[in-house]
């Protein structure tokens, strides 16, 4: 046995030694602890970067599929599927901590706590044992004490009485006698106690020399191999976390690259693609002069209400043919079916990818028909095969959604192929509708609605009361829409008569105003007849409304107002909940829209 020997080294120190094992297999389970909690913690760290990586997914809303064309949002995604991966290596790790560590310790701790039990029992019995004989040995020691003690007043007392002649003979005999049986049993104590105390010294030495240091030793094994596991559960938790280490490296890897994918020039140039409307910037505003108005406007403007024929900020005016309005909704809807709601390079954009798709489904659908097609065949060349009637319904429908593909296709392209040829013929929208006044001639230059935030697309030419393929469009499949009066792209026909007449829902979009009789004035006219339109006299007022409130105008159409302002109403509510009013901005400026009838106090003209 070495040096190192429990048995040897701490003979005498048992109780420590079971106290010390039974800490150490507390120790292991405290391990133990330690691991199963950080198995929660890595499953609950697993799921809750799952969680966010599914939180931060693109939920597929209006603009989120458009913004996953930039770099930034695509190497976004692939961080989350980095992200997504790290979780699932998280939970390899808390699996294998599982399976290879928690398990070991708990059958090892169930192990030694056993064993530990076993060892210190008999350890207890063989201390019993040894107590059990030294106390035997301490009896015997005392009844030796006692025999001799005994033996020697009794040998005492027969010397005394041989010595005194005046004790009788019997008297001494009887003390002779005593003494015998005193010696007798003094000496049989003396021998018991010889024997206890052989015995004690051979159990003792048994005890300390061999028997306890067995139990020592075996419990020395059991923190040994206590201490060995571990070491070697701590390694295979480092092993189990290396394991993963090079998958986790790869996502790291992963996510340095999504990082280095992103281009901020192509993001920025694809910012350009989206927004860019195609218009030019807008000229120079031109010049009123105030001293060559005509006198039809002079008398105007001195009326109790805004001068006839005069445009209006919005770019709505007022007309007498305006047909009855369909509600407000109706008045801001718009066919929307070829993009007209989008700027010209946008709608073009737009249309090419609608083709795109067409073609792409028409040759799906051709391959389906073609595989029809020669089913049917090989059915009608075998009759075992199955029954060339049950091919042909399906044939004939793919046949009506491949011609219906086709016309869609052919729409598109014809729309396509319109804004191409319109293309150099765009201009873009003023910020103001301005009116001029020269030779006793309303002159209005043309105006685009600008108050929708995407950028309404401009009027194509002058001779155009909107976008040619959009409205063409409109007015085959659907007539005159709800509110919509049915105009004429007919260049001759504008170019003769000089004039259009628009509705109100109309004017909220895109309109064009002038009087009627300049098409055929001097030079600068004709120049400016190009981009003018020519209409009627506006709507009168009906009398005037004051805001009970302040209203913001957040739709278009709508013209906010101030509380206590006081505007001319020169349209009352159809029903819609609306009133269209008119305000006086400055001069002969004029603005025209829709706000709530409950917002204002109207007081109509007799």
């Amino acid at each position: 046995m070495g040096t190192n020997s429990w048995g040897i080294e701490l003979w005498d120190q048992f109780h420590n030694i079971g106290a010390h094992t039974l800490k150490g297999t507390d120790f292991l389970d405290k391990y133990g602890n330690f691991v199963k909690d950080r198995c929660a913690i890595e499953i609950e760290y697993a799921a809750k970067l799952r969680r966010l990586a599914k939180n931060y997914q693109p939920k597929g809303k209006k603009g989120e599929d458009e913004d996953n064309e930039f770099t930034s949002h695509q190497a976004f995604k692939n961080v989350l599927k980095e992200t997504n991966d790290l979780a699932g290596q998280r939970e390899i790790v808390a699996e294998n901590l599982q399976s290879q560590v928690i398990s070991g310790i708990t059958l090892l701790s169930k192990t030694l706590r056993e064993e530990r039990k076993k060892a210190i029992q008999e350890g207890n019995d063989l201390t019993q044992q040894l107590v059990s004989q030294i106390s035997a040995l301490d009896r015997a020691k005392r009844n030796y004490e006692k025999a001799y003690r005994e033996a020697e007043k009794a040998v005492e007392n027969y010397q005394k009485a041989d010595a005194d002649f005046n004790l009788s003979r019997a008297e001494v005999e009887k003390q002779r006698h005593n003494m015998t049986l005193k010696c007798a049993q003094s000496d049989d104590a003396k021998n018991e106690y010889a024997n206890q105390l052989q015995k004690s010294n051979k159990l003792q030495h048994s005890h300390y020399h061999s028997a306890l240091p067995a139990v020592c030793n075996k419990l020395q094994e059991l923190d040994e191999k206590r201490t060995q596991g571990i070491k070697e559960f701590i390694k295979c938790s480092a092993d189990v976390e290396a394991q993963v280490a090079p998958i986790i490296a790869r996502c790291l890897e992963g996510i340095v690259r999504a990082s280095e994918s992103i281009r901020e020039k192509e993001d920025s140039f694809k910012v350009i693609e989206r927004y860019q409307s195609g218009f030019q910037p807008p000229g120079d505003l031109p010049f009123e002069d105030l001293s060559k108005m005509d006198s039809e406007s002079t008398h105007n403007s001195q009326t109790n209400f805004p001068l006839p024929n005069h445009p209006t900020i919005k770019g709505t005016i007022s007309g007498k043919g305006i047909k009855a309005r369909k509600g407000i909704f109706t008045i801001f809807s718009s066919n929307k079916d070829d993009f007209s709601d989008l700027p010209p390079s946008q709608r073009k954009k737009k249309l090419q990818s609608k083709i795109q798709e067409l073609q792409k489904s028409i040759g799906q659908e051709q391959g389906a028909r073609d595989g029809l097609i020669k089913m049917k065949g090989v059915y009608e060349s075998n009759a075992l095969l199955g029954d060339p009637q049950t091919v042909q319904g399906q044939l004939k429908q793919c046949e009506h959604n491949l011609e219906k593909l086709k016309n869609e296709l052919r729409k598109y392209q014809i729309l396509l192929d319109e804004m191409n040829t319109n293309h150099n013929n765009q201009h873009s929208p003023q910020p103001n509708r301005i009116t001029h006044h020269q030779n006793g001639n309303h002159r209005t230059s043309r105006h685009s609605n600008g108050s929708n935030d995407d950028g309404d697309e401009a009027v194509d030419d002058a001779r155009s009361l909107s976008r040619s393929a959009s409205e063409n469009n409109v007015n085959q499949q659907n007539g005159a829409q709800n509110g919509l009066l049915n105009i004429n792209n007919n260049n001759n026909e504008n170019n003769n008569n000089g004039s259009s007449s628009a509705s109100p829902e109309s004017g909220l979009g895109t309109s064009h105003s002038s009087l009627p009789g300049s098409g055929q004035g001097s030079t600068n006219d004709q120049h400016l007849n190009e981009d003018m339109y020519f209409e009627s006299d506006p709507l009168q007022p009906l009398g005037t409304c004051k805001a009970l409130y302040p209203f913001d105008a957040t739709s278009e159409g709508s013209i906010p107002m101030a509380e206590s302002e006081e505007l001319y109403v020169i349209e009352l509510d159809q029903g819609d909940g609306w009133t269209r009013v008119r305000r006086m901005v400055s001069g002969n400026m004029m603005e025209e829209g829709f706000v709530p009838t409950s917002y204002i106090e109207s007081t109509l003209y007799a």
